[in-house]
């Protein structure tokens, strides 16, 4: 894969995940109820997708550019 293609995906990756981490003060900003169905699905993904991304198993299945730490730019 290309440098600039690991980039994009690896960019893309931190985007979705620094949304999903900022999904609740979003929502409590924009002052929607967060007792709408897809208001709390949508927190519940997010709170479960930050969650998983942070363990170490899953840090070492990721592939070394994509995982947290000193080495994520290989």
């Amino acid at each position: 894969m290309k440098d600039s293609s690991k980039r994009t995906l690896r960019t893309a990756l931190q985007t979705t995940v620094g949304v999903a981490v900022m999904l609740p003060q979003i929502v409590r900003a924009s002052g929607i109820p967060a007792a709408l169905p897809w208001v709390a699905g949508s927190l519940a993904v997010a709170g479960g997708l930050t969650r998983v991304m942070a363990l170490p198993g899953v840090q070492a299945l990721l592939p070394k550019w994509l995982r947290t730490g000193g080495d994520a730019d290989g």
